[in-house]
This record gives C-alpha cells, structure tokens and sequence, in this order.
C-alpha cells in the first residue's frame, strides 16, 4: 500500500510535574494547552552504528540511540505560551513576557499528522518528555510583497525516567519516547488528546 505524510496539525502541549517510578508519582502531566497552528512538522532521530569484526568479517552492529529533534513551523505563539515553554516569566497584570533566567521544565507534545494514498488517515502523536528551545525571532519592514515571518519551534526529545507497564508491548514494561496511535471507535481525536495519552492509559480508554 502506498501512503505519503500530507497535513499537520492540533499542535499542543502539557507540562511534565512528575517522572519517576515511586509509588506516590509515576508519570504526571498538567493540562493540555493549544500551543500554535502548525505549518510543518519535521523529526530526526540522533543514531549511530558501528561494526565489530571477528574472525576478518563483521559479525556484530553496535547501534546506538541519542535523543530526538522534531521542528514545528509554526504561526506565531501567544506570549503567555512562548513564556511557558521556554521556562520565562509571564506577568499577568501587565501582559508582559519578561527575559527572566530560564526555569528548568519538561514538557510532551501532541500533534497529528495526516495521510494520502490508499485510505486517507490520521495518526495521533504524544512525544512524552523533552525540552523546546528558544526559538529565533525574525521581522522585516514592509514592503510592496506579502513577505511575512512565521516560526521555527525545536522540541529535544528524551526518554521518560517512569517505567510504563506497556512500554514495551503488552507485559513488556519500558521507557518510552513516544506513542502513535490511529483513530478507532474508543481512541478519538477528543479522547487522546482530553489528557496526554500514553500506553498504559490506552488500553483503559
């Protein structure tokens, strides 16, 4: 069957307050915030691998797996959310977004992208723990063009430090970097993103 990426969107976000594997935490997010509309969505994945030779030919591939870079084109974020993400201070009172020293946060992201081909589909996405970086500003004078500015957003993805039960497949516990999820009749766009979905809370929905 062949399918190609085409659409993105519902980009949001939720604070992580808790990732550990006591008793009294686990894996705890805040609520779920719109973060921008979204013109593109991009991600690699830091890997590497290298071969070991025994007996004059390679016999083993040592891989290895770093963290993760998703880019988010994005329109414009509100100041309260820019302030939010990037770990600065919003004051409410004066609607301002002050250039405080950074406060260390980690945050997932949710966003869908969409499919063409053989079935048109959506995939839901939650990327469980990492950081989003100072994004670059840019603004031009105008001019006689309809030249504009949007913005480039980098969320690094790490690993959760809690072990989820279904991490790694039913009875498999794991850490986990991410889940994508297809539409059905009890996983709806509502329902997976009401909270931030992850493969434990999948299988109760």
């Amino acid at each position: 069957m062949a399918v190609e990426y085409r659409g993105c969107r519902k980009l949001v976000y939720a604070e992580v307050t808790t990732d550990d594997n006591e008793a009294s935490g686990g894996y705890v997010t805040g609520e779920v915030k719109p973060l921008a509309p979204v013109g593109e969505i991009s991600k690699t994945v830091e890997t590497s691998s290298e071969s070991k030779y025994y007996d004059n030919v390679p016999k083993i591939v040592i891989d290895s797996e770093g963290s993760d870079t998703v880019t988010f084109t994005i329109a414009i974020p509100s100041d309260e959310v820019l302030a939010e993400i990037t770990g600065r201070v919003y004051d409410e009172t004066n609607k301002s977004l002050i250039e405080a020293p950074r406060a260390a946060k980690y945050f997932a992201v949710g966003y869908i992208l969409g499919e063409v081909g053989e079935g048109d589909q959506e995939k839901f996405v939650w990327r469980y723990k990492g950081t989003f970086n100072i994004p670059d500003e840019t603004s031009v004078t105008k001019d006689s063009s309809t030249t504009s500015n949007n913005m480039s957003l980098v969320f690094t993805g790490v690993y959760t430090d809690h072990v989820f039960t279904n991490g790694g497949g039913t009875g498999k516990p794991s850490v986990v970097k991410a889940m994508a999820q297809r539409p059905s009749v009890t996983v709806t766009e509502a329902t997976f993103f009401a909270e931030v979905t992850t493969p434990d809370s999948s299988d109760e929905e």
